[in-house]
């Protein structure tokens, strides 16, 4: 599958690393394509291309900061009928939610990318836990959300690649909840003391 990645911070990083070793064919989009993070991408082995190119992708994730969530997804341009994975939470300066109860950042997405098979998904966990998802205890979850269920179907094989347990959890709206469990784990990160190296999961009986 061709998979270009918006964003090449360790959200983006991490999840290009692993479907790259999963045989996907992963290119990064490049705001500057001379620059320093262009060069230490191209080193690491992956294909970099203007973001204008990143519309040619079966799957688009955007995994970059939510201020510059608009400015982004205007300068792919049409992404009509793609794959579009909002891996982004919608975050304030101070570590708060921009937008929650009547509205989400999947949402927005979904919006601005007119016609785009937007889903939810990658944004309720850290990066440390998408470069490597193994736990004794067993596998972490990870929630998927979206209007398309074939879009969502291969979201969910994606997330399955890197070792979790994807788990459908309803429409786009969806995001509401799956923006403040990612709020959740990152106050339990960095304000609670538990650390990075912990995530959620489902347990049936």
């Amino acid at each position: 599958m061709n998979i270009t990645i918006v964003g090449s911070g360790n959200v983006g990083r991490a999840l290009g690393t692993g479907w790259k070793k999963a045989g996907h064919s992963v290119t990064f989009a490049a705001r500057d394509p001379a620059g320093a993070k262009t060069a230490e991408l191209k080193r690491e082995g992956f294909a970099v291309a203007p973001q204008a190119a990143a519309g040619e992708a079966e799957v688009i994730v955007l995994a970059v900061p939510w201020t510059g969530i608009e400015a982004t997804v205007r300068a792919l341009g049409s992404l009509a009928g793609r794959i579009v994975i909002d891996a982004t939470n919608p975050l304030t300066a101070d570590l708060a939610l921009a937008l929650g109860f009547s509205d989400s950042a999947g949402e927005t997405v979904a919006r601005l990318a007119q016609g785009a098979r937007v889903v939810k998904a990658f944004n309720t966990t850290g990066a440390n836990n998408m470069a490597d998802s193994r736990y004794p205890g067993g596998k972490l979850m990870m929630p998927v959300a979206g209007d398309d269920a074939a879009a969502k179907q291969t979201v969910m094989t994606l997330a399955a690649e890197l070792g979790f347990a994807p788990v459908d959890v309803g429409p786009l709206a969806m995001s509401r909840h799956l923006e403040p469990m990612a709020m959740c784990w990152i106050k339990l990160a960095y304000a609670q003391g538990t650390g990075r190296e912990f995530g959620f999961a489902i347990l049936k009986r």
